[in-house]
């Protein structure tokens, strides 16, 4: 989960039935040294009293904003100035719109309005009604204003439905806290990270390709701009949003990729090849769409440039040069193969995976995953954000090795 010391969060609570687990991430706050304050909406109050989260958060709890008592403690313009991180859990649809219209009916909405600390948000609602095109359209515009947002989880809810909509697990929702409140300890370097597949035309409508999405790539190209680098991510073809603080170029083909990637890599301090390259192309791809034909056809595949053996050779020997991990998706001998790859391409690391397991493939919000280095081997299992947090921890002493940190 991270530390929390010398950290103040306020945690905002909305009314609905899953602010019982708001009192579990209050406590996990707590216990990783955070100080907590609690503010509440009205509606919340009447699912858990406000004595339970004061008990357990070691301070008074902030509901009524025109309670004089209140204010003279510590009013939410107070509040506001001294968080590190506004968390608010249950994020409810009603909540969710109240904060994306600016607000400031009540101590949550108030404190969010005058806060300039990051805000995480950890929705929890009927299923129906977070799939509804209201409540994704106010999700997305407080996403674009730079909101972070953990969770909803799957399962059964409350009123009895089977769906999305059940608050994140309140580790879950301490752990990505603590992603945001943590360390700058990439502060200076310079990151290159690649993502997503490549498509290798075979005609103007037609390529060869693969599944991947490329949420590994973007995960760890938003937590090492969290933990302070300038980043610069490569993709391939997503659907996914750029990070926040992050420079991205986007790319089709795995010679595209090669070109900007072989370009800017040599001045980095750090190499992630997180990107599903293409291996082949077709060797002549036809300029116009290839009508059918009766019968069989023969393809003539090439390989395509393998970008971080390229790259391992061009740095070979150099007193300097930038830590590189590699990316291995495996369907067998997944450690073996990684250690091969890790000696033949000259990483650092190697980061593997079975990608025929669930939960350690392709196009999941979650991975499970093999940190091959050339002595160890470290097994991971998490959020594709978590994963990507714990690679990062790996790298970090190799870069302080190699250049001590600005």
């Amino acid at each position: 989960m991270g530390t929390f010391r010398d950290r103040t969060v306020i945690l905002g609570v909305g009314g609905g039935i899953a602010a019982y687990k708001s009192c579990e991430v209050v406590r996990l706050l707590v216990k990783g040294g955070a100080d907590v304050r609690v503010v509440m909406t009205p509606n919340s109050t009447r699912f858990v009293g406000p004595l339970t989260f004061q008990a357990l958060s070691g301070h008074p709890v902030l509901v009524d904003l025109l309670d004089p008592a209140s204010d003279a403690s510590y009013g939410h313009l107070e509040l506001a100035r001294r968080a590190d991180l506004l968390l608010v859990a249950p994020a409810t649809a009603d909540l969710l719109a109240r904060l994306r219209a600016g607000m400031g009916d009540d101590a949550v909405t108030t404190t969010a309005l005058a806060c300039t600390c990051p805000v995480l948000l950890a929705p929890a609602m009927n299923t129906r009604m977070w799939e509804g095109s209201a409540v994704q359209e106010n999700l997305a515009a407080l996403r674009a204003r730079g909101f972070h947002v953990v969770g909803p989880s799957s399962g059964e809810l409350a009123d009895g439905d089977v769906g999305e909509g059940r608050l994140a697990d309140p580790p879950e929702i301490a752990a990505a806290a603590a992603r945001i409140l943590g360390p700058r300890d990439l502060d200076g370097r310079r990151v290159l990270v690649t993502a997503g597949p490549t498509r290798e035309p075979l005609d103007p409508v037609r390529h060869i390709s693969n599944p991947s999405t490329g949420r590994m790539g973007f995960e760890l190209a938003r937590a090492a701009a969290r933990r302070g680098a300038q980043v610069l991510l490569v993709s391939g073809p997503t659907s996914l949003r750029d990070p926040d603080g992050v420079r991205v170029v986007r790319v089709g083909t795995a010679e595209e990729m090669a070109a900007a990637v072989l370009g800017a890599a040599e001045e980095q301090d750090l190499f992630v090849a997180a990107a599903a390259v293409s291996d082949y192309r077709l060797r002549d791809p036809s300029p116009s769409k290839k009508k059918k034909a009766d019968g069989a056809e023969t393809l003539v595949l090439e390989r395509t440039r393998d970008i971080l053996a390229t790259l391992g050779e061009r740095l070979a020997g150099r007193a300097r040069s930038p830590v590189l991990v590699g990316f291995a998706a495996e369907t067998d001998d997944v450690v073996q193969n990684a250690r091969e790859k890790l000696r033949r391409k000259r990483c650092d690391l190697v980061v593997a995976n079975d990608v025929g397991e669930p939960g350690a493939g392709f196009g999941g919000e979650r991975n499970r995953v093999s940190i091959v280095g050339p002595s160890q081997v470290e097994e991971v299992e998490g959020t594709k954000g978590a994963v990507a947090d714990a690679i990062l921890d790996r790298v970090v002493p190799l870069l302080d090795a190699r250049r001590p940190r600005p």
